[in-house]
């Protein structure tokens, strides 16, 4: 278990702009003009132009390399860059990255950015498929030879065990699914916007790795979420109140694979996440009851409820009945069963929108967000905060 102290880093940057494409099947254009795009409105949101970016983050798996993304945008020379491995696991490290460029002094405006035409074009939730050698494929050699393929059917073996231990059936997943929707019903910009769903609309989809159905599995979303990093001090000087970078965080647990952790001695949680939580707990000075908003990454349901767990808001197996009461607003946003899949870029800029006042689904008084990235691969966390 990490004994870390607390760091350093936090309230010291925020976040000062937002910007994303619209969220679609089938964007019609390259993921590098997706890229630009998002990256320019980021920018005029936060009323800053190309030429102040000193420096840019994205994902390993994008395909719009920073350079070509500066040359495009119309930035200068970059003092910063970076990438952040395991997919949806590097959102929120993607801020933490930036934010600990520029309390070093390392850039001034550094943005992130991720962009993807993940359903028209190549498509994650396909699975395995051509890999070149790495000690990566090397452990998935364990799992696919027997059919476990797709992030789908990994995500289920956990599952599955989680129901097990206590006792529960896969209505448990139906209460993240319905709030998603419900939230996403009134949201213009989600992709299921004016389409809520019910228990009994989860309980009717059809099976896609049991016990999980169609309406616990992400969207397919082509589209773009940039986000601009700055000092505190720079952000408060510029067009909407910033998003105070509380804490960010990054963890990975014991026996930790990429989507297969299936050695630990326990499948019911999600240790990479527990050292997350313990991190940001520890530099915000916050706990499970002075958040907010809960803005989860929720690529697979399961995954939800054990996050809650492992912050605290609840105890081991309690979380259904969490989600079910509403006793903490879940992605407001809609998630990413209701939004769009973005890799929790969207979701950070959801944190964003309720520090800022402006979501759609604003919760009164909302002042401190925490943010998670992707689940199941070494992930990463924020809590986002009012000024003052």
């Amino acid at each position: 278990m990490s004994a870390r102290a607390r760091d350093h880093l936090g309230g010291r940057t925020a976040i000062a702009g937002i910007g994303a494409t619209e969220f679609s099947k089938d964007s019609g254009r390259s993921e590098l003009r997706l890229a630009v795009e998002a990256v320019r409105a980021a920018l005029d949101d936060a009323g800053l132009a190309p030429a102040d970016v000193d420096g840019l983050v994205t994902f390993t798996m994008d395909t719009s390399p920073e350079i070509t993304v500066a040359q495009a945008c119309g930035m200068g020379e970059l003092s910063f860059f970076s990438r952040v491995h395991y997919g949806g696991g590097a959102a929120c490290a993607t801020v933490q990255q930036a934010a600990l460029a520029v309390a070093a002094g390392v850039a001034e405006v550094v943005v992130c950015y991720r962009a993807f035409n993940e359903r028209s074009g190549r498509r994650f939730g396909a699975g395995v498929r051509h890999r070149e050698p790495s000690a990566e494929g090397v452990a998935l050699g364990w799992a696919l030879p027997f059919g476990l393929l797709t992030p789908a059917s990994w995500v289920a073996m956990a599952a599955q065990r989680y129901l097990h231990a206590h006792g529960l059936t896969p209505e448990a997943f139906g209460h993240v699914a319905v709030v998603d929707r419900k939230y996403a019903a009134t949201n213009p910009a989600a992709w299921f916007h004016g389409r809520p769903i019910t228990l009994a609309d989860h309980a009717a989809s059809r099976w896609i790795a049991e016990p999980l159905r169609l309406l616990d599995c992400c969207q397919e979303t082509d589209g773009g979420q940039a986000l601009v990093v700055t000092s505190l001090d720079r952000a408060r000087e510029l067009r909407h109140p910033p998003a105070v970078i509380a804490a960010a965080a990054q963890g990975s647990g014991r026996a930790q694979e990429q989507m297969t952790s299936f050695y630990r001695d326990d499948l019911t949680g999600l240790p990479e996440m527990g050292v997350v939580a313990r991190q940001l707990w520890r530099t915000s000075g916050c706990g499970p009851a002075d958040i907010d908003v809960g803005i989860l990454y929720d690529h697979f349901t399961p995954f939800v409820l054990m996050q809650l767990e492992e912050f605290g808001f609840c105890g081991r197996g309690e979380a259904p009945d969490f989600v079910a009461a509403e006793r903490l607003p879940l992605n407001t946003h809609g998630g990413q069963l209701g939004e769009a899949y973005l890799h929790g870029m969207n979701g950070v800029a959801e944190a964003v929108r309720q520090v800022r006042g402006t979501s759609v689904n604003q919760v009164p008084g909302a002042s401190r967000v925490l943010v998670t990235a992707g689940t199941g691969v070494p992930t990463s966390g924020l809590v986002l905060a009012a000024d003052g």
